[in-house]
């Protein structure tokens, strides 16, 4: 009797097991279903929204590429940062536009895992890629003489390559450490893609080695990146000011002042997601400042970058009509 009562514990814990890895098979991705009045307007603005990012950093690329006039690295690196913006939001768009048509937000714990790990991925790259554009305008600023031979072809494809693939293990490290959590409970995602905070809510047990590694990982790939930034500006802005008046001080601050306006978007956004206190309130306001940075700072920075800068103006001049 005793051991058939093992045996029926038993068979109850399996099925307690089965169910709960039942559950974590799918998440539910909420998004914006607690406005189901917008969904349909939500769609057709986030898709003009993905087709202004697509045609306004595809601009900035083709220009870059053709027109002679814009072969120096810094618009070497702008076009890249463009492509590096259409890949970014290609990542989480897309899905939630799926998701506002067909009115459902399950997605796959594989699929999941895989738009996290791109997304960071992207996300490191962007955060490195800001930091050599301010470097780049650091050495043309300082050092004009030399110039040419610091920022050679070669180095600049370096920098491009090493910002591209420099966070990548880290990055695949950090979804595997996430997603090798237990998950119970609730599988519902209070956010319109799979990102860190909300999944560590849906996370068992102690989390706080977890949270400890991503608040370092911020560190690492934002802090760290946006004092460099902050670094390369002071020399700038030293070095600006030592000019003669009128000799020269209108165009170097209108060089910087694009990439000064794109880092403080992003940057401040992103620190706000990744190393505030973690908070169970205010996850409606949350969602609106990752949409901010996912969505709207891509779709400003072709913007930003034509509007200030008279080389992108007169080169967008020759090709539309």
């Amino acid at each position: 009797m005793q051991s058939r009562n093992v045996n029926l514990e038993r068979e109850d814990n399996l099925k307690i097991t089965e169910t709960n890895l039942t559950l974590m098979m799918d998440f539910v991705l909420l998004g914006f279903t607690d406005i189901p009045q917008f969904q349909w307007f939500l769609f057709g603005i986030f898709l003009v929204i993905y087709a202004i990012i697509l045609l306004g950093n595809g601009t900035i690329i083709l220009i870059t590429r053709v027109d002679a006039t814009l072969q120096t690295p810094m618009y070497f690196f702008l076009s890249n940062f463009s492509f590096l913006e259409i890949c970014y939001v290609s990542i989480t768009l897309p899905r939630m536009l799926m998701d506002l048509c067909t009115q459902k937000g399950t997605i796959s714990f594989l699929t999941c895992a895989t738009q996290m790990c791109f997304f960071l991925m992207l996300g490191a790259a962007e955060c490195f890629l800001l930091a050599v554009m301010a470097y780049d305008r650091c050495v043309a600023i300082c050092d004009p003489l030399h110039y040419p031979l610091v920022m050679c072809p070669e180095v600049c494809v370096g920098l491009v390559v090493a910002s591209w693939i420099g966070g990548v293990p880290v990055q695949i490290g950090q979804t595997c450490q996430i997603f090798s959590l237990p998950f119970c409970g609730s599988n519902t995602i209070n956010h319109f893609f799979c990102d860190i905070p909300p999944l560590l809510k849906l996370a068992c047990g102690d989390i706080f080695v977890n949270e400890m590694v991503v608040y370092i990982f911020g560190i690492m790939f934002v802090t760290v990146p946006f004092l460099l930034i902050l670094g390369f500006y002071i020399r700038i802005i030293s070095a600006i000011l030592k000019l003669p008046a009128n000799t020269g001080r209108t165009k170097a601050f209108s060089t910087c002042s694009s990439h000064i306006t794109v880092v403080l978007l992003f940057y401040g956004s992103a620190t706000v997601t990744y190393l505030k206190p973690k908070s169970n309130q205010h996850e409606g306001i949350d969602k609106l400042i990752s949409l901010f940075y996912t969505i709207l700072t891509p779709m400003f920075n072709p913007i930003i970058y034509s509007l200030r800068n008279k080389d992108v103006r007169k080169a967008m001049r020759k090709f539309l009509p």
